[in-house]
C-alpha cells in the first residue's frame, strides 16, 4: 500500500474513533411493535446528567425529545431519545446554526453507526426517522404538482395554497389542515382534521367527502385520496358509513408527510407537542 493511501485510511479511522469516543454507548434496538429504542443507561447519576445536558445544549428538550430517569440506589437510570427527538436532531443537523448544527450532525452520524451495528432492520428504521426529520419544512405547497393513479385513473394534483390551524372542540385540541388544489379541472378546498384517539393517544385524521362536490361523494373521495397520496406518498384509507357518508382516514405517517411542507410544519410540530406525543 502506498504512503498516501495509508495516511488517508488512518485519518478516516481516527475521525471515526474520535466520533465514537465523543458519545457514550447508546443501546439501539426495535421493540416487538417495531418502534426504535435509542437509550443510554448508567448507574452513575453524573453520567446521566452529563448526557442530558449535552443533548439539551444540542437543542433537544426533556419530555418533548428526551425521556430521563435518574439512577436510584445503584440501579440503572437512562436517557432515552424519543422518535421526535431523533427526527429533530436530524432537522438541526441541516437547519440548525453554528455549533448546534455541528453537534447534531455528529450525533446523527453516531446514531446511524450504532444502528448499523445493531442490524439491518434497526439501521433502516433509524434512517427512516432521520430522513423524515431532515425533510421537515423543506418543501412548499404553493406550486406543487404531481400525478398519481387511484383505482386505475390518473389525476394531476396542482396545489394552489394551504395551511394548518389548531382548534378546540369539547376540551380536545384538533389540528385542521386545509389545502386548496385543482384536479381534473375541479378547484376545491380539502380539509383534514387530526385528533387523538384511544388509550394509546393515536394520531388520526379524518375528512368527509362532500355530496355537493362535482361528481358527488365518490369523485370527491377519489380526489381526496389522490391529494393525500401525492403530498405524503401514502394512500389514505377510504370507506363508506352506513348513512352513506364516505370517510377519508389518515394516520401519523401521513402527518409526517404533511410536515415536509413549510406552510404546515410549524403548526404540526406545535400540535404534536401540545397533545403529548410520546412515540419512540
Amino acid at each position: 500500500m502506498d504512503a498516501d493511501k495509508a495516511k488517508r485510511w488512518l485519518e478516516k479511522l481516527e475521525r471515526g474513533r474520535v466520533l465514537m469516543e465523543g458519545w457514550p454507548k447508546y443501546l439501539m434496538r426495535l421493540t416487538h411493535s417495531g418502534a426504535l429504542v435509542v437509550r443510554f443507561s448508567s448507574t452513575n447519576p453524573d453520567s446521566i446528567e452529563r448526557e442530558k445536558q449535552r443533548l439539551e445544549n444540542m437543542g433537544l428538550e426533556e419530555e418533548k425529545h428526551l425521556s430521563v430517569k435518574m439512577p436510584e440506589e445503584g440501579r440503572y437510570g437512562y436517557v432515552s431519545i424519543l422518535k421526535e427527538g431523533l427526527a429533530y436532531a436530524a432537522w438541526l443537523s441541516v437547519h440548525g446554526s453554528g455549533r448546534q448544527r455541528e453537534l447534531a450532525a455528529e450525533f446523527v452520524e453516531y446514531i446511524l453507526r450504532r444502528a448499523e451495528k445493531a442490524g439491518k432492520e434497526v439501521y433502516e428504521k433509524a434512517g427512516e426517522i432521520v430522513d423524515e426529520g431532515k425533510a421537515r419544512g423543506s418543501l412548499t405547497l404553493k406550486g406543487f404538482e404531481r400525478g398519481v393513479e387511484v383505482d386505475g385513473r390518473r389525476h394531476v394534483v396542482k396545489v394552489i395554497d394551504g395551511g394548518a390551524v389548531e382548534e378546540g372542540r369539547g376540551g380536545r385540541k384538533l389540528l385542521r389542515i386545509k389545502i386548496t388544489a385543482e384536479m381534473d379541472g375541479v378547484k376545491s378546498e380539502y380539509t383534514i382534521t387530526y385528533g387523538r384517539c384511544g388509550r394509546d393517544n393515536a394520531t388520526v385524521g379524518f375528512a368527509v367527502a362532500r355530496a355537493d362536490a362535482p361528481g358527488g361523494r365518490e369523485a370527491d373521495a377519489e380526489r381526496y385520496s389522490a391529494l393525500v397520496e401525492a403530498l405524503t406518498g401514502k394512500r389514505p384509507r377510504v370507506y363508506r358509513m352506513k348513512d352513506g357518508r364516505i370517510m377519508i382516514e389518515c394516520y401519523e405517517g401521513h402527518l409526517e408527510g404533511f410536515a415536509r411542507y413549510a406552510e404546515l410544519a410549524d403548526a404540526i410540530e406545535k400540535w404534536l407537542e401540545e397533545t403529548g406525543r410520546r412515540t419512540r
